[in-house]
């Protein structure tokens, strides 16, 4: 299968790596042309991507750049993509650029869905790439239409990249779903770290594996998670409100000394990560 990747970041130098990895004939392009001439050095891809030339187009398109970036680059290229070519976007939100996927896709007669891969770390760029990221991972998958055997299609390519698991929602669902699951997370992690006690000597001294895990998400890419929480704001900011309020019930409850409030809100805590946790193990 020939596979076509926009963007030879993390994500999609990962995707080109693993794809390569299960024998399909990838190829890549990158803003970065550096970028772009390493990833054919070390043979993560066969060649530039150009839809242009009958010899290297591909039968499936991932879109691993910004949103805006990828809505720009299918409304500069839809008119190159050949019709019945599946094209899956990888953005971290999914209303705008699956709305404009879904309308130049009905119009140049190429099959477009959005996807978010749910797998990912902390430091991004070509070099911090692997072949095996998406191993046994979650690839979320927005469709047009209720089509089974479009989706089918979907599930079969991401497969040789390693994909195990998919979940199919709406570009809604899946962006309200989002603030919370992931923004959130990096949003926190990211003012947390701005402590004015969170010195070298202290974080060398005493911590563990809660530091450890609060703080990894911290060192993000400030542009995309930018784009990311100003695109999705309907949903970041009742979120930001939802833990202000728990954050201030938590501090009138120590201000007061007042254990039994402070006991009681640590139970809620606790029994909604069980509860989450229940959940999670039945899907």
């Amino acid at each position: 299968m020939k596979v076509g990747i926009v963007g030879l970041g993390l994500i999609g130098g990962s995707l080109a790596r693993a794809f390569r990895k299960s024998g399909c004939a990838v190829y890549g392009c990158d803003r970065d042309k550096k970028t772009e001439d390493f990833a054919l050095l070390d043979q993560s891809i066969a060649g530039t991507l150009d839809l242009s030339d009958p010899a290297s187009r591909p039968e499936v398109i991932l879109i691993a750049i910004t949103p805006r970036s990828a809505e720009e680059w299918l409304q500069e290229n839809a008119a190159a993509i050949a019709p019945g070519t599946l094209v899956i976007d990888c953005c971290g939100i999914k209303r705008d650029i699956c709305a404009t996927g879904f309308a130049l896709a009905a119009e140049y007669g190429f099959d477009f869905l959005g996807g978010h891969p749910m797998a990912g770390l902390q430091f991004g760029g070509y070099k911090n790439s692997r072949a095996d990221l998406f191993a046994n991972a979650l690839f979320v998958l927005v469709p047009p239409r209720d089509d089974i055997c479009l989706l089918e299609r979907a599930r079969n390519a991401l497969r040789l990249a390693g994909f195990k698991r998919f979940a199919v929602m709406t570009a809604a669902e899946h962006d309200l779903a989002i603030a919370f699951t992931s923004q959130m997370a990096h949003l926190v992690s990211n003012a947390y770290i701005k402590s004015d006690h969170a010195s070298a000597a202290a974080v060398t001294a005493v911590t563990g594996g809660a530091f450890r895990d609060m703080t990894r998400v911290a060192y993000l890419d400030e542009t995309m998670w930018t784009e990311l929480f100003l695109a999705n704001r309907d949903n970041l900011l009742p979120e930001i409100d939802g833990l202000l309020y728990e954050l201030g019930r938590y501090r009138e409850a120590i201000a007061a000394h007042d254990q039994e409030a402070l006991w009681n809100l640590l139970r809620e805590g606790k029994e909604r990560k069980k509860e989450l946790e229940g959940h999670a193990g039945k899907n």
